[in-house]
Order: C-alpha cells, then structure tokens, then sequence
C-alpha cells in the first residue's frame, strides 16, 4: 500500500514542476516542500546522498527564480540600478498580467531605464533581449531541475 506521506511529497514535487513554468508557485521551495515532509515524516529512510542533491538542486531552483533575470540584465551590462528596478518590476507586472508580466516587466524595465540612462535604442534592445533569454533560460533550467528532483526523489524512496 502507498503511504500517504510519499503522495503528498510526490504531490508538492509536481505541484513544484508547475511552478516552474508557473511564476506564482514557487517551484523550488514547493519542491523541497515536499522532498522534506518524506523526510521527516516517511516510512522508509532517504539515503544523506540523495537528500542533499535534492536539497542542492532546490536551493538552485529558488536562486534561478528569484534572480536568473535581473541577473541576466546585469550581465547584459545594465547598471545595477537597472537590475534592482528589473526585479521590482518584474514582480509589479507578475501581479497585473500574470506569467507573462514577469518577462515583460522585466525586458521592459531594463529597455525604458536604459534609454531613460542615456543608452541608444540599439543598446537598450540588445540588453533587453538578453535579459528576455535569461528569463527564458531560467524557466528551461527550473523546469529540468524540478523533474530531476521528482525522479530522483521517486528513484531512491522506491527503489532503494
């Protein structure tokens, strides 16, 4: 019989993959949800190994999250005042538009406060392409880390 504390982890590990093409779960934090309510409250012992990979590969998730776009941007060579803005709005247009707020928010801020800071048109479409891709990138990257998480967490209670 399937112990109900291993479905309601393999549920928040799901729930963790749709939050990671769904900015308003937070994928990572979800994902370690429920790698660590097994942990704690499950049957069957988790191998120290697989926990911290697990661990490992959520707190990664949380960082590209948070701060895979802005930090895109600064790559980009935006000013760090055009990465913090980035971020803040960012969160602004998640709240008005929902998902897709978070990539305009985000190209859009860094491409109005480039031209606003003196940059050419060029310029401020090149750093806000590149911080479109690293939004872009960030989703591709969270959602492998999560699936990843969700196998191996499956692997090692089932099989181990």
């Amino acid at each position: 019989m399937v112990e109900l504390v291993f479905v309601v982890a393999v549920g928040l590990l799901v729930a963790g993959v749709a939050g990671s093409v769904l900015p308003l779960i937070p994928a990572g934090l979800v994902s370690l949800a429920g790698v660590w309510t097994y942990v704690l409250f499950g049957a069957e012992p988790v191998g120290v190994l697989a926990v911290v990979s697990l661990t490992l590969a959520g707190l990664a998730t949380v960082v590209l999250e948070q701060f895979a776009g802005p930090l895109a941007a600064r790559a980009s060579g935006a000013s760090t005042e055009v990465t913090v803005a980035s971020a803040i709005g960012g969160l602004l247009m998640l709240l008005v538009l929902g998902p897709i707020g978070i990539i305009v928010g985000v190209v859009g801020t860094v491409f109005l406060l480039e031209l606003k800071n003196g940059s050419d048109t060029e310029r401020a479409a090149k750093r806000s392409l590149y911080t479109a891709v690293g939004v872009l990138a960030s989703s591709v990257a969270q959602v492998l880390l999560t699936l990843s998480m969700l196998a191996v967490f499956v692997l090692s209670v089932t099989l181990f």
